[in-house]
């Protein structure tokens, strides 16, 4: 299993193959004989809509990467529904995460379509915004729309119609080293709870210990983070070219020179390297670090604990979802959308965090135990402080056309300021123009 957001290239065959399932779906996406949008029905107990209409049903499940590790669950997760919905057959189908994308367009253009697939929230938003998938607000009441985080399940939402149910996801916490916190004169028993006493957390640690504060890959998501949009609101042009954002980036720049934040454009396994060294007193990432620096570095692990991620200007904290999807060429779009809540109905996503470890979208989940009670290891804190950040979670390149071109330009112009001494102002202006050629070229 991955909930690994990597960004999906949008190559000259995605293109065409977007082009051919446009095709597919008649131009406005309308299935012929779609049955009209009823409630979904989220605990999937109470309805046999396979057996209204008189009809056997299969329904085509498709997953990312789950089998082997999760086949009891999801065999267990079939029979339970199939037994509740005589007439219903599910066929479980899972493929890798680079293949699935592919797989999806070719098949939905030859005519061949899933009814239910597992998608991330980028790719997800791309295939909504052509058209290409089932609108299920018109399926949800609103006590199942309400049901899940409102950030995330917003994150699955272009011009007012949701494309997906969120799934399973995660967000990054605070880790933190406690020896030099200490050694700083801080008390890790109050953690910094914004940005900004981040920072001065990390200048009392640099004046104190001599290490950073942390480490900071430049990327795109700083600009949300402190509620600088990436783009206008209708994703047509750039819109991060502002004197916010000028002064988010000489702030960065200013702690850089000061040995408040490593001036490096530190990817993950720099970062990991660096908190292990204990060249760094913090690390803003996902819980799968600590298997890093459990391996690497036990004597730093033992004296780590994890904590809330503090939040920017914008108070939200960024999640990395994956969601399931209803294509508009569904045989049984009715029916799909009834078990893609029931998947990620309270119930279920509960039982699937057990067993895999993740977080769940259902705000009725993370009353379970199993996400407020720690044990006092490493891995239970992160858990737990995870689960506490949900409230504010949000996905932050959700309908961003061509995220992977504009991520890289962003990038760029990041590293051009602050590695290489450019002018802020003159870099924005050239990246914005970048940007809106990206933009109307469509690539």
């Amino acid at each position: 299993m991955t909930t690994n957001k990597k960004g999906f290239t949008v190559s000259l065959l995605f293109v065409v193959m977007m082009s051919m399932l446009l095709a597919a779906c008649g131009g406005n996406g309308n299935t012929a004989g779609t049955p009209s949008p009823t409630s979904a029905g989220g605990t999937g107990t109470e309805v046999d809509k396979g057996a209204t209409t008189g009809e056997p049903v299969t329904l085509e499940f498709w997953t990312i990467a789950l089998q082997p590790t999760f086949n009891d669950y999801f065999n267990d997760l079939i029979a339970k529904y199939e037994s509740s919905h005589p007439g219903v057959t599910v066929e479980w189908k899972d493929y890798p995460y680079d293949a699935i994308s592919q797989r999806l367009l070719t098949s939905t253009a030859s005519g061949n379509s899933p009814d239910v697939v597992n998608l991330n929230t980028e790719f997800a938003s791309q295939l909504g915004s052509k058209g290409a998938l089932l609108n299920l607000s018109e399926y949800l009441t609103d006590e199942e729309a309400k049901s899940y985080f409102e950030g995330i399940y917003n994150s699955t939402i272009l011009n007012g119609k949701a494309y997906a149910l969120p799934w399973y996801t995660g967000t990054e916490v605070l880790f933190m080293n406690t020896k030099l916190v200490q050694q700083a004169g801080l008390d890790p028993a109050n953690p910094p709870q914004t940005r900004e006493e981040l920072v001065e957390w990390g200048r009392q640690v640099h004046e104190k210990t001599g290490v950073a504060g942390y480490a900071q890959q430049l990327v795109s998501k700083l600009f949300p983070i402190d509620g600088i949009p990436i783009l206008n609101e209708d994703k047509t042009a750039a819109a991060f070219n502002t004197p916010e954002a000028e002064a988010m980036i000489a702030q960065m720049r200013d702690l850089m020179a000061e040995g408040v934040v490593l001036k490096e454009d530190a990817e993950f396994s720099k970062q990991i390297q660096y908190f292990s060294g204990e060249q760094v007193a913090f690390q803003l990432s996902g819980p799968t670090f600590i298997n890093f620096i459990k391996k690497s570095a036990p004597d730093v692990y033992k004296n780590t604990i994890a904590v809330p991620l503090p939040t920017g200007k914008a108070n939200l904290r960024l999640s990395n979802s994956m969601n399931l999807v209803v294509p508009q060429k569904s045989k049984n779009p009715e029916q799909a959308v009834e078990f893609a809540a029931f998947i990620t109905n309270s119930e279920n996503q509960t039982a699937f965090s057990k067993v895999a470890n993740t977080l769940p979208s259902s705000k009725a989940s993370i009353q379970d135990p199993f996400f407020t009670e720690s044990n006092g290891s490493l891995e239970a804190e992160a858990k737990v402080a995870s689960s506490q950040s949900l409230d504010k979670a949000t996905d932050y390149m959700v309908g961003v056309p061509s995220a992977a071109d504009i991520n890289s330009a962003l990038t760029r112009g990041l590293q051009e300021i602050l590695m290489n001494g450019a002018d802020i102002k003159e870099t924005l202006n050239a990246v914005e123009n970048e940007v809106n050629n990206i933009l109307s070229q469509g690539s």
